[in-house]
């Protein structure tokens, strides 16, 4: 069967590198739509992708979230989808090759592994920050995936169509990430050299900011995929503090009779009842969290490409 591959490019005020993107994609494949989805630009973006051939789409709702949203929501004629930043920071020579590779093992996902040797390329704290959240969701839900904020991706058409998506800016490669994880989808990954921005070319991540956003992000995912798992951790915690401080008030009412720090025997009771009270709306959670699980395998299996 012929592919039909798509390639959608996110896009904010990328003037002076969208041009060589759409090139080099056109070099490396024939027979492809390019589609740009500008969010807002206040540059000449719009203007270079429609110079270099590709089409282009509005998004006026801000966020990279959003403009992901808009992308998978288009009733487009592909099997195929890549998603691909528009700061030229990707290298697509190879993209041929895995697209080949995808299409033949038949893959939900595959996501670009950064390389790279240029120091420039990936700053230092996005490296420590991009290995911690890495190493911290591999060991929740499963070790598939090294890169969770990678920009390059390529998809099957099932997977974009059943993707419940919550997140609306950066946290949005995150949540692709562990919804592919947490469902058991077929996804790898090819390594990619990283480049540097080229100059004029300015990046609208912010470490701290989006950092923060992110971490928000996948303790929700956590809350709402593995509830036992986290309303345990949350009982346990109440649990220890309950036992902190009630266990010295326990000691002093069996050797005087008497419960002077009334208070804090209050406090170590009511740390008790909320520890039960979360252990059991994570019981709960987790039966209705296995009714929705079952729910989203079925949409993805009964969707017919």
């Amino acid at each position: 069967m012929k592919k039909k591959i798509v390639i959608q490019i996110p896009c904010l005020n990328e003037e002076s590198t969208i041009g060589k993107v759409i090139k080099g994609l056109k070099k490396s494949l024939s027979n492809i739509e390019i589609i740009v989805y500008d969010n807002s630009s206040t540059d000449n973006t719009i203007k270079e992708a429609k110079k270099h051939g590709a089409k282009v789409f509005l998004e006026k709702k801000k966020g990279k979230g959003n403009v992901v949203k808009r992308m998978f929501s288009d009733n487009l004629d592909a099997n195929i989808y890549v998603m691909l930043d528009g700061d030229d920071t990707y290298d697509t020579s190879k993209i041929k090759q895995t697209i080949d590779t995808f299409h033949t093992e038949k893959y939900d996902m595959l996501v670009a592994k950064r390389v790279h040797s240029n120091p420039s390329a990936y700053r230092r704290g996005h490296v420590i920050g991009n290995q911690m959240f890495s190493r911290f969701v591999n060991f929740i839900f499963g070790n598939d995936i090294s890169d969770i904020f990678s920009g390059y991706r390529i998809f099957s058409k099932r997977f974009i169509k059943t993707f419940p998506q919550n997140s609306k800016e950066f946290e949005v490669e995150a949540e692709l990430t562990i919804h592919a994880l947490e469902q058991g989808f077929k996804v790898g990954e090819f390594e990619c050299l990283y480049k540097p921005r080229p100059e004029g070319s300015i990046s609208k991540l912010s470490t701290f900011k989006d950092g923060i956003k992110i971490l928000r992000l996948i303790l929700i995912l956590i809350k709402d995929e593995k509830p036992l798992l986290f309303f345990s951790i949350l009982s346990i915690f109440f649990m220890l503090s309950s036992l902190s401080v009630g266990i010295p008030i326990i000691k002093e009412f069996y050797l005087t009779g008497l419960v002077e720090r009334l208070p804090s025997a209050i406090l170590a009771g009511l740390f008790s009842v909320i520890s039960f009270l979360s252990f059991f709306c994570g019981l709960i959670l987790d039966v209705m969290k296995k009714i929705r699980f079952e729910n989203k395998k079925m949409n993805y299996l009964l969707f017919k490409d």
